[in-house]
């Protein structure tokens, strides 16, 4: 009591002071100054532009972009409850998906939510990568090697592996390759705002790491903005096409969505690929420049949109699976992604959040989260691999528990029935964007009497029959 009276009188002049200067002083000398100069530029801005000034080269951010603008809220999904009911039992509504279903070993997974491509070394632990693998494999879905290699403690870990062959080159040839599940040809990631040079540094790389990248001491790792050796499209065909002839797991081609996406997605479809990942601007990484994150790209619903469409409207839909990656965090995130066309999504950041769980608190307030799973993080000795595991295995079952009552509420009984009829979208640009219904258009039974004067026409109206 007496130790808060102290502080109390200790406080109270300084206060005063403070309140009288900032209701008093002109804005030259006001600390209120501060206040409206971090509103302009924002709080972010002005500390970046601190660390800019002290370092004097591009940054790396973590997690990714703060941006972020797919309308996944402007979206809802739609139940039915008496022209049409409800399927009779959640319990049975049909989760798995394939992708790659025309390989010759297709990719069969128990649920339609995938670990992203997250590096050991380059992005995170050998200890969070192996919690991972495990956690998935409880759960009956893949993880993804990212651009590194495959170990033998992830490989042993996994029950799916996808593996990423990638321009850095570590992954690659049979004895790499033949190891994996599926193969994924990584041209671009959209936290990295499509595909540019990276190099690591040798003092960061450990020996472990440097014996599965297949290093010399002192050798620095550098992913390239273009896959080695490949100059013109054509080559990149070539080698997609050289893969499905060598391999009989699936074939996939990662690339960044980006307002070119139709011209790539026709390159694409050029090849024998199996199935195709859109990766969004709003994925996470490891840590990338802050204007490849927030200012290049497309957000992840946009490019989905226009990769479904662009698939369908060439005949090409059923030619490939679809994965789509990009700040995807929920169970209805996931569900709508599906109903827009996606048959799989990519989750990163949101998963290793779960994986964490608790354990967050063994670094903070000292430290973020994020130096518990990343590789250069000074504190990922303290992770507990079986418990992060077992926590990834418990979101993912959670996640898959409400996207089956949620099919359920609309009548369906599989995650694969779901279609854009099952949406409907509160802004009207979105709804002409997504083909969708607007959520402001009526829909009118048969036998209802007109609601609008004669005339008129509702945007998006249909009849609706009587059951």
């Amino acid at each position: 009591m007496f130790l808060s009276w102290a502080l109390m009188k200790l406080m109270n002049p300084m206060v005063d002071e403070t309140t009288i200067k900032m209701m008093t002083e002109e804005y030259s000398d006001n600390p209120l100054a501060l206040l409206t100069v971090s509103e302009k530029l924002s709080p972010r801005a002005l500390i970046e532009a601190a660390m800019r000034a002290e370092a004097g080269m591009e940054l790396s951010r973590p997690l990714g972009s703060p941006v972020v603008l797919s309308p996944w809220t402007k979206l809802y999904l739609n139940p039915k409850q008496l022209f049409e009911l409800p399927s009779t039992d959640y319990t049975s509504v049909e989760t798995a998906t394939v992708i790659g279903a025309g390989a010759k070993k297709p990719l069969r997974l128990d649920i339609p939510i995938m670990i992203t491509g997250m590096s050991y070394g380059g992005s995170l632990s050998l200890q969070m990568k192996i919690a991972l693998a495990k956690g998935t494999a409880a759960a009956g879905t893949s993880t993804n090697t990212g651009e590194s290699a495959v170990t033998d403690e992830e490989r042993q870990a996994a029950k799916y592996l996808i593996g990423q062959y990638h321009r850095g080159g570590w992954l690659s040839g049979p004895e790499q390759l033949g190891q994996l599940d599926a193969i994924e040809i990584q041209l671009g990631q959209g936290a990295w705002g499509g595909a540019v040079d990276e190099t690591i540094e040798s003092d960061t790389i450990g020996k472990h790491l440097r014996k599965a990248w297949h290093l010399e001491k002192g050798q620095d790792a550098t992913i390239y903005s273009r896959m080695p050796g490949k100059e013109t499209t054509q080559d990149i065909i070539t080698m997609v096409n050289k893969m499905k002839t060598q391999f009989d797991v699936p074939v996939g081609v990662k690339i960044a969505a980006t307002d070119y996406i139709e011209y790539e997605l026709a390159v694409i479809a050029k090849t024998q690929a199996d199935y195709i990942v859109i990766d969004g601007a709003e994925g996470g990484t490891a840590g990338s420049p802050p204007t490849l994150q927030d200012d290049m790209g497309l957000p992840t619903l946009h490019g989905l949109v226009r990769a479904v469409d662009y698939l369908t409207d060439n005949g090409l839909r059923d030619k490939f699976s679809l994965i789509v990656a990009g700040g995807l965090a929920t169970p209805g995130h996931f569900l709508k992604a599906m109903a827009l066309g996606a048959d799989a999504v990519y989750i990163g950041s949101i998963a290793l959040l779960a994986a964490m769980h608790t354990q967050s608190a063994k670094v903070m307030p000292e430290a973020p989260p994020s130096q518990l799973a990343l590789y250069k993080g000074k504190m990922n000795d303290k992770l507990d691999i079986d418990s992060a595991a077992h926590h990834l295995t418990n979101f993912l079952a959670s996640c898959t528990a409400e996207m089956k009552l949620a099919v359920q509420a609309m009548g369906k009984h599989s995650f694969k029935e779901l279609t854009r009829e099952d949406l409907v979208a509160v802004d009207k640009d979105l709804a002409e964007f997504a083909g969708l219904r607007y959520a402001g258009s009526h829909r009118r039974s048969e036998s209802s009497q007109p609601a609008v004067q004669p005339g008129r026409k509702r945007q998006n109206e249909e009849s609706v029959p009587l059951q």
